[in-house]
């Protein structure tokens, strides 16, 4: 039998002590990347095939043979097929009577049948025993060297022998096994890999939202306003000076509906006197996004920073920086160097550069590779006190930009305030919220609350142990 080979050089030198055979139906791009990984770990691998003479680029060193006679010498089978192609198995069932199967099989679609394939196959073939694993892996990842995104293999099964089995496999190919329980889990392991940024839906919603509302706030205020009562053209702001206006005002919002959740939640274990009550779904939902609202508004933020260094090329701000030096020779006038001025400019700017530095540490620390290495208390001071930090800062940044015109009316256009006044109104009151709760009287009964105690005697009996559901 001729084909073509792919060599596999073991990884670890030792091999004094023979590991199992590995059965693998399938040649396809994952089970020969599969069987490759194993043979470089020190497993004899077997591949079976409905067409062995056919199959090519099979690792050096494999073997592959019919799906009979493949699954005969080994108790482990992993499958690397279609779930539309599992009807032959049935031909099998004698064969693969009390053998362990591994499904790595993935469908197009979420739920896109009543039950999970790994059940179904459980269904083809009753005796034998059937364990979920692999289906997060890629073909790439396996060639490559799995990198950490990609990892974590997830294990399902309802028998703990088989799944010890598989769960020792998925160690010695240098992976990181997690075991999910029974096979009822397979169905959740199945839509993972299918699943495109789940946590980030809101967030990408939400801060696509709050832009395109912003931009088109400014455009009223900044361009179609000036057209209609000074007939001038200012279209040219929807380049730089708009979005300018855009991405810190986002920004400003989005690291405040990071900490309004936390504050909401505060309110609602106060009112109810208890800690062990369900959150409200959206809550709950909201909670678990706050570290992609945060990173968002940090891109924001890179954003704002970075049209902000090219303000000075500009034509549009270079042309009146000479129009008023111009104007001012010929009128032989200078202005006067005002100190409070120069103090709220350079307070503006210091103020913004702190704040987008710890807006950077908060982003760092973010980062599993980061926040692995500190405990729970070192990571909840930077996230908890030094978020709060960013806010003020962030806060008093805008409100320093806008100083005293916030409380002019000629700011106001069609009676539309400056957008800076509207990204202010968040984040004062979760600041204004969160003062209130850390004040001693407050703080001592949450504190309370948060290490069990209740106010209200008829939440302290469940049917357990005289607790209610958490």
């Amino acid at each position: 039998m001729e084909k073509t080979s792919i060599d596999a050089l073991p990884l670890y030198k030792n091999f004094s002590e023979k590991k199992e055979t590995i059965c693998i139906f399938g040649t396809g791009d994952f089970g020969r990347s599969l069987g490759l990984k194993m043979l470089q770990c020190g497993y004899s691998v077997v591949f079976g095939s409905r067409n062995p003479r056919m199959s090519s680029l099979l690792p050096s060193g494999a073997e592959v043979v019919s799906y009979s006679e493949a699954a005969q010498k080994s108790d482990i089978i992993i499958l690397t097929i279609h779930r539309e192609h599992y009807d032959f198995l049935t031909e099998l069932t004698e064969i693969l009577c009390e053998k362990i199967l591994v499904d790595v099989s993935n469908n197009l679609k979420i739920n896109q049948y009543p039950e999970s394939n790994a059940e179904y196959l459980a269904q083809l073939v009753p005796r034998a025993h059937i364990v979920k694993a692999f289906n997060t892996i890629s073909a790439w990842s396996l060639q490559s060297g799995a990198l950490d995104a990609s990892r974590q293999v997830f294990v399902c099964g309802n028998d703990s022998k088989a799944k010890q089995r598989v769960v020792d496999i998925v160690h010695t190919l240098g992976l990181t096994p997690l075991d999910q329980g029974s096979l009822m889990a397979a169905n959740e392991i199945e839509n993972y890999p299918l699943q495109l940024f789940p946590m980030w839906k809101f967030p990408f919603y939400l801060s696509a939202a709050l832009c395109v509302f912003f931009f088109f706030y400014c455009v009223i205020r900044e361009v179609i306003y000036p057209y209609v009562y000074e007939k001038k053209d200012t279209t040219f702001r929807m380049a730089i000076s708009i979005p300018n206006r855009v991405f810190p005002v986002t920004a400003l919002i989005l690291l405040a509906l990071v900490y309004l959740p936390g504050v909401i939640a505060a309110i609602l274990q106060l009112y109810r006197g208890t800690k062990f009550r369900r959150f409200p779904n959206w809550l709950d939902h909201w909670m678990l996004c706050r570290k992609q609202l945060g990173l968002i508004a940090l891109g924001f933020a890179f954003l704002h920073v970075l049209y902000t260094l090219v303000i000075p090329i500009r034509y549009y701000v270079r042309w009146r920086l000479q129009n008023m030096t111009i104007n001012q020779a010929i009128a032989k006038k200078e202005n006067p160097f005002d100190t409070s001025y120069a103090w709220l400019s350079d307070s503006y700017v210091a103020l913004g550069i702190l704040g987008f530095f710890l807006f950077v540490l908060l982003g760092i620390t973010s980062l599993p590779s980061v926040s692995n290495m500190v405990n729970w208390r070192e990571f909840r001071f930077v996230q908890s006190k030094l978020g709060y930090l960013t806010l003020i800062l962030c806060t008093a940044h805008t409100l320093i930009y806008g100083e005293r015109r916030f409380l002019s009316l000629g700011i106001l256009r069609w009676c539309l305030p400056s957008p800076y006044v509207l990204a202010l109104i968040i984040p004062c009151t979760v600041l204004v919220i969160k003062f209130l709760l850390i004040l001693p009287c407050v703080d001592k009964t949450l504190t309370r609350i948060r290490q069990g105690w209740e106010r209200n005697a008829k939440f302290s009996k469940s049917p357990l142990n005289g607790k209610t559901d958490i």
